[in-house]
């Protein structure tokens, strides 16, 4: 009998071991995005490298509805990690555009910037579009309804003294069905905001001649005074066809978030984890090739995490 209990006191100190060993690895989930977008992909690639390279971690991805969604979410407590645009972590944060019913969301933290998601104005090259200012008058998709497409074009008109009742006519159209009506002429530009190159832009390219749109530098210091998540970018020369000059616009960035309450020195791990193995995650996906530590904080108009600040802090971006 004396036996029986101690094998079976034996056997419950073994469960006890192994059941607080595997309750010590943090189960995280990170939002993402579609399964036919960037952030699904790039999202898997970051959390192979962290489970690779942080101790007693495991992060899985969700494909999700993108960035509105993935906010909605980190607040929820759905989600611990989430990939979003600097713009629409803006307005969570402050209660403004998609998020004015919700109130703040305030329960997240900037883990680091990642790539940019350039502002992209396509015109037909016979349209006498050279400049924002020429859309006046004209027939313009500004995005799919409630996108952060449409709300960087309203922003963009605005800071040319325009609005949507200055246009010829306004259609919400997302990226595909606006470079369908551009090819059928039913609208003179459209607005994108994506990567470089985006396939919709190339697609128009090889059948239309077409002009990209700048955005100089004082309208970028205009937008960026009053939206700090603009950042200035460059279409270079060669991205599509028949563009043959370097084309100036503003970009919004795609970043990582974290719940604000996710343990500080898990996420400096994390942060630490990424920044530090950047050529393995360029090799992973190609996105990764954009992401570069003296980048980090670009277009970031929240706060940091504390471990991500911590880390950043000991790099000397955070002073």
């Amino acid at each position: 009998m004396r036996r029986v209990v101690l094998a079976a006191v034996t056997m419950c100190l073994v469960l006890g071991v192994a059941s607080a060993s595997f309750a010590a690895v943090a189960q995280l989930v990170m939002a993402t995005g579609g399964t036919a977008g960037t952030y699904y992909p790039l999202g898997g690639a970051m959390a192979q490298l962290i489970n690779e390279k942080v101790k007693d971690v495991n992060v899985t991805v969700q494909s999700t509805g993108a960035s509105i969604a993935n906010l909605r979410m980190i607040h929820q407590k759905e989600v611990d990690l989430a990939l979003v645009q600097t713009d629409t972590a803006d307005y969570a944060w402050n209660g403004t555009e998609f998020f004015e019913k919700d109130g703040k969301l305030q329960s997240f933290g900037v883990i680091a910037s990642l790539y940019p998601e350039l502002i992209q104005i396509v015109a037909s090259a016979s349209s006498g579009i050279n400049s924002v200012a020429d859309l006046k008058g004209k027939r313009v998709s500004v995005g799919a309804p409630g996108s952060g497409t449409e709300a960087n074009a309203r922003q963009i008109l605005e800071a040319y003294g325009l609005s949507y009742k200055d246009l010829a006519q306004v259609q919400y159209l997302s990226f595909a069905e606006s470079a369908e009506a551009f090819k059928d002429k039913h609208i003179d530009a459209f607005f994108v905001t994506s990567g470089i190159p985006n396939a919709g832009i190339q697609d128009v390219a090889t059948q239309h001649k077409i002009k990209i749109v700048e955005i100089p530098q004082d309208m970028y210091k205009k937008l960026h005074g009053k939206y700090g998540f603009y950042g200035e970018a460059v279409i270079p020369a060669g991205t599509y066809i028949n563009q043959t000059k370097d084309a100036k616009t503003v970009a919004v960035q795609a970043v990582l978030i974290a719940r604000s309450d996710l343990d500080a020195g898990l996420v400096y791990q994390m942060t630490r984890a990424l920044f530090e193995n950047l050529p393995e995650l360029a090799k992973a996906h190609a996105k990764g090739s954009e992401i570069t530590l003296a980048g980090a904080l670009t277009g970031v108009s929240t706060p940091l995490h504390p471990g991500a600040e911590r880390y950043f802090r000991e790099k000397g971006l955070v002073k």
